[in-house]
């Protein structure tokens, strides 16, 4: 079917240019996009509109063959291009040209705080799209990091609405420049897994605006991405995906988004609500007629024969139909009908750079006692324990779930670079998951395991005894119920009784590592008995070379927490106030779930509640020392049309090269409504030889003092005194200045 509508687009395109002097208005790419736009509309028959805003298969909706457009294709996100599925099932279709590269997890590059790595991960990605012939990457996620049982926080840029708009800019801009559409998602408030169909989110409207929306916001404004994903859940008692207040009034309306509101798949909604409230594409609904045995499911879909239905019987207007249209075919004319893309590449070793790039610099070094890291040259047997440390992770999960050309396991990466000098041996530790296939994809990693528990433990005790260093790389892996799409995590533990396994490691050897491999906090009781603690996050293709070179030194870690590590899960605000799961209607049909912490989300919640975290927001270690002093500004008076520009010299007081990220904070003063104590408003990541001083600058405007007014539905600026707070992460700001505003 799909050639056939190729071979009828090629004849036409040539008939056209056989038999005309000059092209159609819409063919003729001197013309401008909107004036194209509408010589394609006035062609246009309802049929052919009609079928351009819905699904025509899982993944594909139908451009108009008559008029030489071609369908449209999307390819789920955000950290590779998957797999291609069956026309009309979910399973993998078995071809064996559809490999990828797998990027690490979206909180591995927000913990690399380098916007141009986002640049370089877009540009990537969206080649990958391109030479698969995908038009639309379904990503990136920006959801904001609320709770860490959230099971999607792996897909997400953490807990900071500065940090995630920063990141996720530039991933659009590259991705775009591809010629393929970015498509953030999920539009908006999608923070929890948990009954995300069935709740109605209750957020305060400065909530709203000031932590769950900047991110997308800056998507769109600064972005300029051409499509939205809308959220499964409800707000405001209406779905996210025809929502008067999220699409019309602020998406289409304020931030004046001109690309395509599109479903996410298998959300709920009705015709009516899809045609009032902005939704524009409709890409998978509960309305799938295969499992009722019809001939097509696609033209019952909400969108489809329903809605023209509705047109032929007035009960709609071609008016609204036309805008969504309109909508639909600019996003063809960015990315189908865009002769000028460029073709692309897959699995290019310049794509695996990138990938090994981003993950070495999103390692976060969380405790490094006694210098324990990097390992020592003179070593001569490391024990690796784990099931992590062989368990492929770029599979499963969800929809983010890929089929890579390779991917280098943590064990496999350490025997790659040290094997040659260094015995190294491995201990399985625990059995916590052993499944072979995900959605027919059948993986090669065999990890059946017979022995029992103590077996298993028995064996790694023993071996432990007489390493020079013990490398346990643990965690979370993408099952139900952990990292993973549609389900969240029952609390803050580790799974598969690794907590005792390595309380009983670190009794028996003073060299311990623990590796943790997650896309989340997780409680860690043992800490103080661990020297060494790495945030390794889902690493993608090059996890085991990224890792290791970070654990042998060849690569100096910096990066820095994304979100909050609280100790204890009642020390998050949406769980102290318990605000989770929410509170079920009568009817059981809908659960509201009210976000009673407000503002107060990750270490906003820390500096109001005066918890102390496991680790904090900003917070990572290098292999050298850094010394940031000297905070001084340009003016001390700032004016409501100007900029001020804070600067402080930077010094790399240790014995390596190595990065540090400059934070800056904002603190105001006096407020007629309630503020955080602090919030993020500027950052710099700066590169420094042993020894080298670096002055860094960050400038900022009034917007970096605003706050939304629920009161007048404004954004706000008050004259008085703040304070900037500089360093190197939430716990450790040693340099104040205070200024005006007037």
């Amino acid at each position: 079917m799909y050639m056939k509508k190729l071979l009828i687009s090629c004849l036409l395109l040539i008939g056209m240019n056989a038999g005309a002097q000059t092209l159609p208005t819409y063919l003729d790419e001197t013309k401008p996009v909107e004036q194209r736009i509408d010589d394609v509309l006035s062609r246009m028959t309802l049929d052919e509109k009609i079928a351009v805003i819905h699904a025509q298969s899982k993944f594909s909706a139908a451009g108009v063959p008559r008029l030489g457009i071609p369908d449209l294709w999307t390819d789920d996100g955000p950290h590779g291009i998957r797999p291609n599925t069956l026309w009309d099932k979910w399973r993998d279709a078995g071809q064996t040209n559809d490999s990828c590269v797998a990027f690490p997890a979206l909180t591995c590059l927000a913990a690399t705080w380098n916007p141009a790595l986002a640049g370089d991960y877009g540009v990537s990605l969206g080649e990958e799209a391109r030479y698969r012939s995908k038009d639309v990457v379904l990503g990136p996620g920006m959801n904001i990091y609320r709770s860490p049982i959230g099971g999607r926080n792996f897909e997400y840029l953490g807990e900071d609405p500065f940090l995630a708009s920063r990141m996720v800019v530039p991933y659009i801009q590259g991705i775009q420049s591809t010629g393929t559409a970015a498509c953030a998602k999920h539009f908006a408030l999608n923070n929890e897994e948990a009954f995300r169909k069935r709740y109605n989110v209750v957020v305060s409207d400065r909530a709203l605006h000031e932590i769950y929306l900047p991110a997308f916001k800056a998507a769109v404004e600064e972005g300029k991405v051409w499509a939205v994903m809308c959220a499964y859940n409800l707000y405001n008692n209406q779905p996210c995906c025809a929502n008067d207040v999220l699409v019309n009034k602020i998406l289409k309306g304020d931030w004046k988004f001109d690309g395509v509101a599109m479903t996410d798949w298998g959300v709920h909604t009705t015709t009516d609500d899809a045609v009032k409230y902005g939704l524009d594409m409709e890409f998978g609904t509960h309305t799938d007629g295969l499992a009722k045995g019809k001939d097509n499911a696609y033209e019952y879909y909400y969108l489809a024969r329903p809605y023209k239905e509705g047109i032929l019987s007035g009960k709609y207007s071609m008016k609204d139909l036309d805008e969504k249209v309109r909508r639909v075919l600019r996003l063809h004319f960015r990315t189908t009908m865009n002769r000028h893309r460029a073709y692309g590449f897959m699995c290019s070793e310049a794509h695996y750079d990138v990938a090994r790039k981003i993950g070495e610099e999103g390692i976060v070094l969380l405790q490094n006692k006694r210098s324990l890291l990097p390992l020592n040259a003179n070593a001569k047997r490391i024990l690796v324990v784990g099931e992590n440390a062989i368990k492929p992770m770029t599979v499963g999960g969800g929809s983010s779930s890929l089929k890579v050309q390779r991917e280098v396991s943590p064990l496999d990466g350490l025997k790659a670079r040290l094997g040659d000098k260094v015995q190294i041996d491995y201990a399985r530790g625990y059995v916590g998951d052993t499944i072979v296939s995900y959605s027919g994809y059948r993986f090669n990693t065999d990890l059946r395991d017979n022995r029992s528990a103590e077996e298993l433990k028995r064996e790694a005790i023993e071996k432990a005894k007489g390493a020079d260093y013990v490398i346990f790389v643990g965690g979370l892996n993408k099952c139900d119920g952990q990292d993973a799409e549609g389900y969240d995590r029952k609390g803050l533990e580790l799974p598969y009784g690794q907590n005792e396994l390595i309380e009983a490691l670190a009794a028996v050897n003073k060299n311990m590592v623990y590796v943790n491999v997650s896309g989340n906090a997780v409680a860690m009781p043992w800490h103080a008995k661990v020297p060494a603690i790495v945030q390794a996050w889902f690493l993608g293709s090059e996890a085991g070379n990224a890792l290791a070179a970070v654990l042998a030194g060849d690569a100096n870690p910096s990066g820095k927490l994304p979100f909050t590590m609280p100790a204890k899960l009642e020390d998050v605000g949406a769980h102290a106030l318990d605000t989770y799961p929410g509170t079920w209607r009568k009817d059981k049909k809908i659960i509201d779930r009210e976000y009673k912490e407000g503002l107060y989300v990750g270490y906003r919640w820390v500096d109001h509640a005066k918890t102390t975290p496991l680790f904090a927001f900003g917070y990572g270690l290098s292999y050298t020392q850094f010394k940031i002093a000297n905070l001084r500004a340009d003016k001390t008076t700032m004016t409501r049309d100007g900029k001020i520009t804070f600067t402080v010299d930077v010094t790399n007081t240790g014995r390596r090269a190595g990065a540090e990220v400059v934070q800056l904070y904002i603190h105001d003063k006096e407020s007629s409504l309630e503020r955080p104590y602090k919030e993020l408003k500027g950052f710099d990541k700066v590169y420094l030889q042993p020894g080298e001083t670096r002055q860094v600058n960050i400038t900022i405007d009034v917007k970096a003092l605003s706050f939304y007014n629920d009161k007048t539905q404004s954004w706000t600026a008050e004259d008085g005194e703040f304070v900037a707070l500089v360093g190197n992460g939430t716990n450790n700001l040693k340099n104040s200045l205070k200024f005006r505003l007037q």
